[in-house]
C-alpha cells in the first residue's frame, strides 16, 4: 500500500528563531497515524529541528545536497553531513534548482546515485513550464525528466523514491492544476514507471502533487486515485495551514 505523504518545503524562509516558534506550535498537534509528515527547513535549522522533534512523528528532509561525498566545494552540503544532523530524506530536482542553479538531468542523476549510496530517501521533483503544456509537449518532457533522472536505478532502489510532480506554472503563482489535470499526469507517471520497471513497483511509489496547494484545495487534489499527497511550499510555513493540509486525507 502506498504511503500518504505531506512534506513542507520551506525554501529560503525561517531563521532559527522563527523555526523554533513553528516547532513549538507543531509539537502541540495531533498527527494522523496513516500520513507521513515531513518538513524541509533550511540547512541552518536542520539539526535543531531534528533534536526538537525527536519524540514526535515528523520526518526531516533537506532541500538539496551535492553529488559528491566530500571535496573542495565551498558552500555545498554532502549526504553524509545531512545524515549527521538528522536528515535522511532529501529533495532533488526542484524546478528552482533546475532553473536558477542550472541543475540538469546529468547532475541530478549523479545526485540520485549519491543519495541512494548513502541510504537516503529521495523526493524527486519533475514538472513542466506553461509553454510546454500549451505546446502539448508536457507528457514528453515529464517522461524525459523521469528517464534521465531516475530510470537508471535498480528495481530495489525504488523503495527509497518519492516522486513530486510540480507544474512550474503553478508554483508560488496562485494557479493550481485542476484535480483532473493532476490525476492525468500522476497516472501517466505511474504508467511510465510500470513500463520501464513493473506494475508492482509503480503501484508502490508515492507520487505527490506540488503547486499552490492550500487548505481549501488539498482535499479534492488528494482525493484523486494516483495522488498520494503533496509537496507544500508557502502553506507549510504556518502550522495552522500546514496541519489543515495534513488532515485533508480524512475528509
Amino acid at each position: 500500500m502506498r504511503k500518504k505523504i505531506v512534506a513542507g518545503n520551506w525554501k529560503m524562509n525561517n531563521d532559527l528563531a522563527e523555526t523554533e516558534m513553528f516547532l513549538v506550535e507543531l509539537k502541540k498537534q495531533v498527527f494522523p497515524e496513516d500520513v507521513v509528515v515531513m518538513i524541509a527547513p533550511p540547512f541552518t535549522s536542520l539539526n535543531h529541528t531534528f533534536r526538537s522533534l525527536r519524540e514526535h512523528p515528523v520526518a526531516l528532509a533537506a532541500q538539496n545536497m551535492h553529488q559528491s561525498n566530500e571535496g573542495a566545494f565551498t558552500g555545498e552540503i554532502s549526504a553524509k553531513m545531512l545524515k549527521s544532523v538528522g536528515a535522511s530524506t532529501v529533495i532533488l530536482g526542484h524546478s528552482e534548482r533546475r532553473a536558477y542553479f542550472n541543475e540538469d538531468s546529468a547532475i541530478l542523476a549523479e545526485k540520485v546515485n549519491t543519495a541512494l549510496e548513502n541510504e537516503m530517501t529521495i523526493i524527486f521533483c519533475i514538472g513542466e513550464e506553461l509553454d510546454d503544456r500549451k505546446k502539448g509537449s508536457h507528457f514528453e518532457l515529464i517522461k524525459t525528466q523521469l528517464s534521465k533522472g531516475l530510470f537508471h536505478i535498480a528495481d530495489e532502489a525504488w523503495e527509497n523514491i518519492i516522486i513530486a510532480y510540480e507544474p512550474v506554472w503553478a508554483i508560488g503563482t496562485g494557479e493550481t492544476a485542476s484535480p483532473e489535470q493532476a490525476q492525468e499526469m500522476h497516472k501517466f507517471i505511474r504508467e511510465a514507471i510500470a513500463e520501464n520497471y513493473s506494475k508492482a513497483i509503480a503501484d508502490k511509489v508515492s507520487i505527490l502533487y506540488g503547486g499552490s496547494v492550500k487548505p481549501d484545495n488539498a482535499s479534492e487534489i488528494f482525493g484523486q486515485d494516483d495522488v498520494d499527497g503533496g509537496l507544500i511550499g508557502g502553506a507549510s510555513l504556518k502550522v495552522e495551514s500546514f496541519m489543515k493540509i495534513v488532515n485533508s486525507f480524512e475528509k
